[in-house]
């Protein structure tokens, strides 16, 4: 995994370079002359936002709706959150998009004061309109609607609503709504308060089926303890070494525990030294849209599992006083599955 700098600069290029194709493609007519010779693909990102916002000038000068909303995007990437925030305002009664990133900005407080209970009436404001502008971001907004019910940012918090909006948001598994707002009931149903396996299996499968990282980790945990389905072991190493390849870190964690409790200790240890080298908990999780939380779950578990193999000297020489080390980094990481791998040490189970 690279470093947090280095996947921060990837997701920059990505936007730019997201931003900048969308430009030419409602623009084909814009006049590129006078460009850098520097092609788009080797372009750093402020060098590619340049080149978006000179073409978008002119349109945005001409009372062009669609210009300035793309200029507010390409002063959001630059972190000009206050031209942003101008931008957004004063096309968000014609344009759901900017009334979303309006949305977006009042939750996190970019560019003005932090606001929730207005950036959810503004996402409900999008949820509920009937302009074909909204588009994707109508489901959008109803998955946010639901997390901010979930924990009761800008209302008053209601796992009820939460639901609610996210079965709206997940549109029955279409592929073209929030793949976030099914991967999030995949958890909820998961959580003890909410708890039914066969729906999280069920929206696990929908998300997995429509691209969801998170979700294809889950379903491999689920095959593997049978979780509202058949224990499937084949099924459970496929989900997992797939998320895994992915970038997963939860899965990874899983596979170090699988091959440790199998004895393919030289695989369990190989694959441990590489999660403990992971640093940026967040830059991971905006990278593989995997919630934080269970990144370092994932990180944990390898770091407790190395430690178990230098106590014990499997596939590495033995080292008590290391080992040691890695416990204590485990339980700093997240003492509640720490404590969970230190009873099945008691159990025998390790």
């Amino acid at each position: 995994m690279e470093s947090g700098c280095q996947v921060a600069s990837e997701e920059q290029i990505r936007s730019a370079e997201r931003i900048l194709e969308t430009v030419k493609k409602v623009y084909p007519d814009v006049d590129v002359t006078g460009e850098a010779e520097q092609p788009d693909s080797t372009a750093s990102p402020a060098d590619l936002l340049e080149r978006a916002e000179k073409l978008l000038r002119p349109k945005d000068e001409n009372g062009d709706q669609q210009a300035c909303f793309l200029l507010g995007l390409v002063h959001f990437e630059k972190h000009d959150y206050e031209e942003a925030l101008k931008a957004f305002n004063s096309i968000k009664d014609h344009d759901p998009q900017a009334l979303y990133q309006l949305g977006v900005m009042h939750f996190d407080g970019l560019g003005t004061p932090a606001d929730p209970a207005l950036a959810v009436e503004y996402m409900k404001r999008v949820a509920q309109s009937n302009s074909p502008q909204a588009g994707h971001v109508k489901y959008a907004a109803l998955y946010n609607i639901g997390q901010a019910y979930l924990e009761g940012y800008g209302v008053t918090a209601s796992t009820v609503e939460a639901e609610r909006y996210w079965l709206q948001a997940a549109a029955d598994g279409n592929p073209n709504a929030s793949v976030k707002a099914q991967t999030a009931l995949g958890m909820f149903y998961s959580r003890p308060e909410s708890l039914d396996l066969r729906k999280a299996f069920f929206w696990h499968s929908e998300a997995c089926g429509n691209g969801s990282l998170e979700s294809q980790g889950a379903l491999g945990i689920m095959y593997l303890h049978g979780q509202g389905i058949h224990k499937n072991m084949e099924s459970a190493l496929y989900c997992l070494k797939g998320a895994a390849k992915r970038g997963n870190v939860y899965s990874q964690g899983h596979l170090v525990a699988y091959y440790y409790q199998r004895k393919i200790y030289s695989k369990a240890v190989a694959l441990a030294k590489r999660i403990i080298e992971y640093k940026d908990i967040q830059a991971i999780g905006r990278t593989t849209g995997c919630l934080p939380e269970f990144v370092a779950k994932g990180i944990t578990m390898a770091l407790f599992y190395y430690g178990r193999c230098l106590q014990l000297g499997h596939a590495v020489s033995q080292d008590e006083t290391q080992a040691e080390l890695y416990f204590d980094k485990a339980a700093k990481m997240d003492a509640e599955v720490c404590e969970g791998l230190q009873m099945d040490i008691t159990l025998g189970k390790i």
